[in-house]
């Protein structure tokens, strides 16, 4: 039986982590990574023992972001889009029993399948749930009833849950009877960068995403082709997979001098830059919760034209401007704020405070620490606000 240890004589105590649903550290694929490059040294500061878990080729060993203080661990799994996170985070899990740290930070609930290994070894598990994932369109049915099992395994194995954004605890606490952590995440404040070539400040169309449905791109795709007969529209991202988004934006930017597809950037500079100086960036995710490229927009001081949902809503707030998912409303409403340079600089300042007020990397990585630390401390907390 785990002895109760006070917090505060428990943070002068070497303490060890390990991170789990992620491609590894340092990785630049997606939100979830991003968060691990920020927490993982922060935690190393903190005095834990940081161990990551990542995938086969995802990370470089030269990385010069890299923390030597962070251990690295790749395990076996299947790369493909229907099974990898599933294979994945077996392995991990396994590999994770047999370390036996004081706890466990698990991204993903398609991992609420392998906590019960966590929950047989006593190991508390602090579960970042990420977005609704079973209404996600690019999932087919099979894959959303995997997602929703995760879910409930999720909720009946894991020992406390974090939710990103106040929306997302709203449907876990209807779901599941489940009370969590709120953490969103953080953008960096950067210096003024240099503009990519070829464009101007505050003179083009943005877009960053992965190429899904449920992030609008198709019908941002759409719209990119009035758009670009009056500004130069760049689009950041792909699939990951392929397939016939890409195929879409590839054909549009051969054939239209006014579009440019730059597929993946893991060059943070570049992708900084690019949303420090855009006249509008264009969010289209709708069943996340608080989505780390949004935010990262945000502490850019970026005009931002959003898809409406609650999520999007709940970042922004009143500063935001919010469009229906069709390629007419994403055409007006990006149309009317390029051609307004007085609102651009207006509602630029207005986000940029608000990401400085609500969502920096440093309040995400201290309530990471406290989360964590209060599970070695009391590592049964009860995630349940009502028995169902």
């Amino acid at each position: 039986m785990r002895t109760r240890i006070d917090p505060k004589a428990r943070s002068q105590m070497s303490k060890s982590v390990v991170i789990i649903g992620t491609r590894g550290y340092p990785s630049y694929y997606g939100g979830f990574e991003t968060a691990v490059r920020k927490i993982a040294p922060f935690l190393a500061d903190k005095g834990w023992d940081v161990t990551v878990y990542g995938r086969p080729g995802a990370t470089s060993e030269t990385d010069p972001e890299r923390d030597s203080r962070i251990q690295t661990v790749t395990t076996w799994g299947f790369e493909t889009k229907s099974v990898s996170t599933l294979s994945y985070g077996l392995s991990a899990c396994l590999s994770a029993t047999r370390r036996r740290p004081d706890v466990a930070l698990v991204m993903n609930v398609a991992n609420g399948y392998f906590l019960p290994f966590l929950h047989f070894r006593r190991i508390p598990t602090l579960v970042n749930v990420d977005g609704i994932e079973w209404e996600r369109a690019k999932w087919g049915r099979l894959a959303k009833s995997v997602f929703r099992t995760g879910a409930r395994l999720a909720a009946r194995f894991g020992t406390r849950m974090v939710y990103d954004s106040h929306e997302i605890a709203v449907r876990w606490r209807e779901d599941f009877g489940l009370e969590g952590d709120f953490i969103p995440y953080g953008g960096d404040v950067v210096d003024v960068l240099p503009l990519e070539p070829g464009l101007a400040h505050r003179g083009y169309v943005l877009v960053v995403a992965r190429f899904v449905p449920e992030n609008t791109i198709p019908e941002f795709l759409e719209a990119s082709v009035a758009l670009s007969k009056l500004w130069p529209v760049v689009i950041v991202g792909s699939s990951g997979y392929g397939g016939p988004i890409d195929e879409r934006a590839r054909v549009l930017a051969a054939n239209n001098a006014g579009i440019t597809w730059l597929g993946h950037i893991s060059d943070d500079r570049r992708l900084l830059s690019l949303w420090q100086h855009a006249g509008v960036y264009f969010h289209g995710h709708s069943v996340g919760g608080t989505n780390p490229t949004l935010v990262q927009a945000m502490a850019t001081a970026t005009p931002i034209v959003a898809r409406d949902t609650p999520y999007n809503r709940e970042v922004l707030g009143e500063q935001g401007i919010f469009c229906a998912p069709t390629p007419d409303q994403i055409t007006l409403a990006i149309g009317a704020l390029m051609a307004d340079p007085t609102l651009q600089e207006r509602q630029s300042a207005a986000l940029f405070a608000r990401a400085r007020e609500r969502y920096t990397w440093e309040g995400v990585c201290q309530a990471y620490d406290f989360a964590l630390t209060r599970l070695i401390a009391q590592p049964r907390i009860p995630n349940k606000k009502k028995q169902r």
